[in-house]
């Protein structure tokens, strides 16, 4: 079979990473269309996925506007990609896949998630002939729509996939029990983040100081805007394919990003989440708060406080790894169904058919 997979984003890249590697060596042939943004083909390289870029997306001065232009003038490397490799089922989300799939003729796979707006869904749903969302997103996108008990992030963070590289401290150069905290500050430069805004600089800084007075900060500042140079805090700058391995050892990781902090709190760390202007309610980060593995806030001295007193509990780490064990281990290894669907071309076959939810595994011991 051949296999088409869109990689927009470093998420994207990870949520399909581990059904490449499988499909690969099952004797499939796999390609991934991608676009230079952020470190989206670091990681492709890092992963030594193969892949063909179709373009680049600005981060400076984006707007919705932006986004129509952007798109329009990657569409014609798009489809000639689609043409020639000639597959046999496109995966992905929003117009990419939709007019991949539609152009060479090949049924389209979504794996959507909870994100604000309806423009990926809107664009892509009448194309698609299979939806995947997690059931806490708590939308009905019709006939093709199924769903599975978990997250996007279960296709690499699910126990029975994620493997921790025990060499992170010393790549961080910090000692086995020195505390270190992640900050990661989103760039919101994503057509859902359009007009959004997290921590203000007044607050980064305060942020920043305020937690080096009890652990060492790594801070991963997808806009690199923040000059560190006057602070009590160093970039996280291993490979961006680690920051896993970084957050699962991290005492806590500080966000106003949503994917990390979904990231941390399935790995058992604390993920204290700043909402600043996105009042979007999502389902992903409602069912974690709900098994206390992560926490939101409205306002920045609740996060700042949050922190600190958690930082404070030498038992936080424990109690948090105690809830991963009784919550994630249950949840639906994606991969497993991405690798499924695959090569049923774009059909679920592991399905309750009156609920229309992908059945749940086994229950197993992390």
């Amino acid at each position: 079979m051949r296999i088409l997979v869109f990689a927009n984003t470093p998420a994207h890249v990870h949520l399909y990473r581990h059904a490449v590697d499988r499909l690969e060596r099952a004797g499939h042939d796999v390609l991934v269309l991608t676009r230079e943004y952020a470190c989206t083909t670091d990681l492709l390289d890092y992963f030594e996925l193969p892949y063909r870029v179709y373009g680049d997306h600005r981060t400076e001065g984006y707007s919705k506007l932006g986004f129509a232009r952007e798109v329009g003038g990657q569409f014609l490397t798009i489809g000639i990609e689609a043409l020639r490799f000639d597959p046999d089922v496109v995966f992905g989300r929003g117009p990419y896949a939709a007019y991949a799939g539609t152009l060479s003729q090949t049924p389209i796979v979504l794996v959507l998630d909870d994100e604000p707006g309806d423009f990926n869904h809107t664009v892509s749903r009448p194309f698609a002939n299979c939806i995947l969302s997690p059931d806490v997103t708590r939308r009905d996108l019709g006939d093709a729509h199924y769903t599975f008990d978990g997250f996007k992030e279960c296709a690499y963070l699910h126990p029975d996939v994620f493997e921790p590289t025990t060499d992170v401290r010393t790549y961080l150069d910090v000692d086995p029990d020195e505390p270190y905290v992640l900050v990661r500050l989103n760039a919101l430069d994503a057509l859902h983040d359009a007009d959004l805004e997290g921590f203000r600089p007044d607050q980064r800084r305060d942020l920043i100081e305020r937690l080096s007075e009890v652990a060492t900060v790594f801070v991963s500042d997808e806009g690199d805007e923040l000059d560190l140079r006057e602070l009590p805090a160093q970039p996280y700058d291993l490979h961006p394919a680690l920051i896993h391995d970084a957050m699962a050892e991290a005492e806590l990781l500080v966000a106003d990003t949503g994917t990390m902090a979904t990231e941390a709190a399935l790995l058992g760390t604390p993920a204290f989440r700043y909402r600043g202007t996105d009042d979007h309610e999502y389902g992903e980060f409602q069912e974690l708060e709900r098994a206390g593995l992560a926490e939101q806030f409205d306002t920045y001295e609740a996060v700042r406080d949050r922190s600190l007193e958690v930082l404070a509990d030498d038992d936080i780490a424990e109690q948090w790894e105690q809830r991963r064990r009784e919550y994630v281990g249950d949840l639906v290894n994606l991969t497993d169904l991405l690798v499924d669907v695959a090569e049923s071309r774009g059909t679920v076959e592991r399905l309750d058919r009156s609920t229309k939810q992908v059945l749940q595994p086994r229950s197993r011991t992390i």
